[in-house]
């Protein structure tokens, strides 16, 4: 009798903790389950379905880490599709569709046209990069918006669609896939997204008055307004000293050009003045 309730005992004080885990993990389980459907962030579906007509690449170009992360910045209202060069037109209007916004056709252009024109603060001798030189003292040029020229767009361009003339980048628009990368590591942010109808832009960012402006580079714009006082459609405002085009209203004239007396409105796509 005695040898059985020792048996009995030994075997309860097993099977008792067996069955209290058993029975709270069974409970837990339960509560996870539970909260988990309760309070889950639900992913939007829209994210697969504009992930799937990406081109896939996962380059980073768009300044994501991969297409699914960008798929999920356009659903989310933080991003342009016209951002991903690689992506077809027509599947960036099926984006477009499902979003429920219309696709933005983008060129980039360089709103600098300092070159040798722009007093340089010093003569750097260090890494050829514009972000290095960036570090030493804001960069090399006196203008504090101007294009240094050291070639980190060209570097970092997939398309090699950019290059330095006379000091300044330029980009080749038969080449440029508007992802814009080079945007995203410029360190003086000359280079900007325009619609792609855009025909005339400002080569110039200093918002400088015309003296501040004179004093570092021959070529910037002194916020004149002959361009804005000239524009028959009123599609030119100073803003901040510099022109702002509505290309809603512009014409594509070109008047704001031949005003100009620093030739800092150019032709999308032409040589440089």
């Amino acid at each position: 009798m005695y040898i059985s309730l020792m048996a009995m005992s030994v075997t309860l004080q097993i099977v008792l903790p067996v069955v209290l885990l058993t029975g709270l993990a069974v409970v837990f389980a339960v509560l996870i389950a539970v909260c988990s459907e309760k309070f889950a962030v639900k992913r939007d579906e829209r994210i697969d379905e504009v992930t799937s007509l990406l081109a896939g690449a996962n380059c980073g170009g768009c300044g994501y880490a991969g297409c699914d992360a960008f798929a999920e910045a356009l659903v989310k209202g933080e991003a342009e599709v016209g951002n991903c060069g690689p992506t077809s037109k027509e599947n960036k209007a099926k984006i477009a569709e499902i979003l429920g916004t219309s696709p933005e056709e983008i060129i980039v252009i360089n709103a600098c046209k300092g070159g040798a024109k722009c007093r340089e603060k010093y003569d750097y001798q260090g890494y050829g990069d514009c972000a290095s030189a960036e570090l030493l003292a804001g960069g090399t040029k006196a203008c504090p918006t101007g294009c240094m020229g050291l070639g980190k767009c060209v570097s970092e361009c997939p398309q090699n669609a950019i290059i330095i003339v006379e000091g300044v980048a330029v980009v080749d628009q038969s080449k440029c896939v508007q992802c814009s990368r080079c945007i995203r590591f410029c360190p003086k942010q000359t280079l900007k997204r325009l619609p792609k109808n855009a025909v005339y832009y400002v080569a110039c960012s200093n918002p400088g008055r015309g003296k501040e402006v004179r004093e570092v580079c021959s070529a910037g714009c002194i916020g004149c307004g002959l361009c804005a006082k000239n524009c028959p459609s009123g599609a030119i405002t100073m803003q901040s000293n510099l022109p702002v085009f509505d290309y809603t209203k512009c014409t594509a004239c070109g008047i704001c050009a031949a005003k100009c007396p620093s030739q800092c409105i150019l032709k999308v796509g032409t040589d440089r003045n």
